[in-house]
């Protein structure tokens, strides 16, 4: 079966792509962008349609009400929560509901990680109670918490230079903010590097390019053969403090208290729906978003937005009675922000033939499914188990981190 992966960035695409056009590497070759303008250009008055339903008519603001009932009703949404496996037994039933076809759940094994309470007040040298979230899969602290000079770096390589003042410390990196792809390494590796030089624990500066003293939380990944040690993110606030007070000579000492636990895998699922295309069914474009979140929000943007405008492409779709000729297929992914943990096992459970040249796919080429997969085999190969061989994950931000 072969499958054309897609982000839903605007109906005319879907519609293009659902033609019975052929969009092999060597098709595309032979056809020119006039061709494939003409070709959009065809679907406008099918186009218009889709707008005045989904802008004026009774789809008016249909998705947001949608999303808005589900984060109301559900609330945050953990990989391995109680909260996660209701929203998805709601959106099974709203599939149903709405007349999609084949709506079906598909067993996920995903990670189960709750942090508890936390805390982290630094003692010298003055009493502040800092602001922390843990980051996903830390383990906590001992119930005494942590209390420990602190050593602040602002890159790796600043950390393996003075990798002898790190022993016994918190390690508080004070990374400046390039870009997210660049800058989520301190989050994901931040932990592992500081063990390496003996650190008891890593505080890191939230991956962020603006703050109202507000930490962020995030995926880390330990390693094997290096001591697991709790991590957090701080605020930008305070790591550029510590950083003033470090570089007065200042010492600062920190007791963080983490109630981190890691539980067995729990069972969940990918969420599934199709409009079957009617000439070349076994050719899927794939719209998908993750119904997963943190726990410390509603998930209403990362990502109940995605998946929500991705069940409305396929609703307004099937109100307007239209029929693609190629299957339309939305997924809503289970523990995405695990490392795309859902997307890897549809991928297993599909066999995507992804280990191939990537170029065929074309300018339709799926940056959501992509990234989502391409965590999962990172997980994965760090893991030394067997993946899949594409292109070395090159591109993905997570896996270059």
């Amino acid at each position: 079966m072969e499958f054309l992966l897609f982000t839903f960035v605007g109906v005319v695409h879907l519609l293009s792509l659902s033609s019975g056009k052929s969009i092999y590497k060597n098709d595309i070759s032979r056809r020119t962008f006039q061709e494939i303008k003409e070709e959009i250009a065809s679907y406008g008055d099918v186009a218009k349609a889709i707008i005045d339903l989904a802008v004026y008519g009774k789809a008016q603001n249909r998705s947001y009400e949608r999303l808005a009932l589900l984060v109301d009703t559900v609330g945050p949404r953990p990989s391995g929560s109680r909260s996660l496996e209701k929203a998805i037994q709601i959106m099974y039933q709203n599939l149903r509901e709405d007349g999609l076809e084949n709506v079906h759940l598909e067993p996920v094994k995903i990670p189960h990680w709750e942090r508890g309470e936390e805390s982290a007040v630094m003692l010298e040298p003055r009493i502040h109670r800092m602001a922390i979230l843990g980051l996903g899969s830390s383990i906590g602290t001992p119930p005494e918490g942590i209390t420990a000079e602190v050593l602040v770096v602002t890159s790796f390589e600043e950390l393996q230079r003075r990798a002898p003042e790190a022993r016994g410390k918190i390690v508080v990196y004070n990374q400046p903010y390039v870009n997210y792809s660049t800058t989520v390494q301190y989050r994901v590796q931040g932990a592992v590097e500081a063990a390496k030089v003996g650190a008891l624990a890593s505080l890191i500066r939230s991956v962020a390019s603006f703050s109202i003293y507000s930490p962020h939380t995030g995926i880390q990944e330990y390693q094997d053969g290096v001591p697991k040690i709790p991590t957090a993110c701080i605020t930008v606030e305070d790591a550029e403090m510590m950083s003033r007070m470090a570089s007065r000579g200042n010492r600062i000492v920190i007791q963080l208290k983490m109630g981190a636990k890691n539980y067995p895998d729990a069972d969940s699922f990918n969420t599934v729906a199709e409009i079957i295309g009617s000439k070349y069914p076994e050719q899927v474009v794939l719209v998908s978003g993750h119904l997963d979140s943190w726990d410390v929000g509603q998930g209403a943007m990362d990502d109940g937005g995605g998946a929500f405008i991705s069940w409305e492409a396929l609703s307004l779709i099937k109100d307007l009675g239209l029929r693609p000729k190629r299957t339309l297929r939305l997924v809503l992914w289970t523990a995405e922000e695990q490392g795309g943990v859902g997307a890897f096992q549809y991928y297993l459970l599909h066999q995507l033939g992804l280990s191939a040249d990537l170029d065929w796919f074309g300018p339709w080429v799926t940056l959501r499914v992509l990234l989502g997969i391409a965590c999962g085999l990172r997980c994965r190969k760090r893991r030394r188990a067997p993946v899949a061989n594409w292109k070395d994950h090159a591109g993905c931000a997570s896996c270059r981190g």
